[in-house]
């Protein structure tokens, strides 16, 4: 199974400029490869954005072809399973690929939440964090500031209980964590410093309102991306 797709800019599933194509060998049926990927995009495209805009064409197609010489799948079972793993294997590098690949990025942010009421709130509070200027900028400025975070969560529209809520930042420098219930904690600056220049950067959010979790992937918000679209003409 192989994967590509093209993203950059105007990046918000729901009608906007995302290109996937997914091919495999595996013989399955047509029914049963749409039930697969109707499940996978859930938690892999529709859970990207790089600047919160949409446009009129969004698409992504998996292709079977059958030659792998397997017994059909065509129903559930280990095989469907196996398929499925594979499947997100392949959609979950190609997401982070177009979050990290966004105009003008120079990190690839990723939003971990969990905690949520339901499964709807998680994504939405999610996708609030990875989407809102100000926690873009703070991370292209390498700047921990948790209160960004905490204004994201408050106006996505989920009431949440605010006494609960922990923030914390991690990468392949290091963690640590700038709020506990509600509530800003000491911090080195130099370690945020550290921790915050990496490509790859995690805002884990924990919540106190049930047992739901998402994630989402997006990027920083960088003067290229607003030279990009500034100097960009229809």
């Amino acid at each position: 199974m192989g994967g590509i797709a093209k993203g950059s800019g105007m990046i918000q599933p729901n009608m906007a400029t995302m290109l996937g194509f997914i091919t495999t060998d595996a013989a399955i049926s047509p029914a049963m490869l749409q039930q697969a990927l109707s499940a996978d995009i859930l938690d892999s495209f529709n859970m990207v954005s790089v600047d919160g805009d949409t446009s009129t064409n969004d698409m992504v197609t998996l292709l079977a072809n059958g030659m792998a010489g397997n017994a059909p799948i065509t129903s559930e079972g280990a095989d469907y399973e196996a398929f499925r793993a594979a499947l997100s294997a392949v959609t979950q590098t190609l997401s982070r690929s177009i979050a990290a690949d966004g105009e003008g990025a120079t990190k690839l942010i990723i939003c971990n939440l969990t905690g949520a009421s339901d499964k709807a709130a998680a994504v939405k509070l999610s996708k609030s964090v990875i989407n809102s200027p100000l926690v873009k900028c703070a991370m292209f400025g390498a700047d921990a500031n948790w209160g960004r975070v905490l204004c994201a969560l408050g106006y996505a529209g989920v009431p949440t209980d605010v006494n609960q809520v922990g923030v914390s930042f991690s990468s392949a420098s290091g963690s640590l964590t700038v709020c506990q219930n509600g509530m800003g904690v000491d911090f080195s600056e130099e370690l945020a410093k550290t921790v915050l220049s990496e490509k790859e950067i995690t805002i884990s959010v924990t919540l106190g309102d049930g047992d739901a979790s998402a994630t989402a992937y997006g990027c920083d918000l960088t003067y290229d991306y607003v030279k990009i679209n500034g100097d960009y003409r229809t």
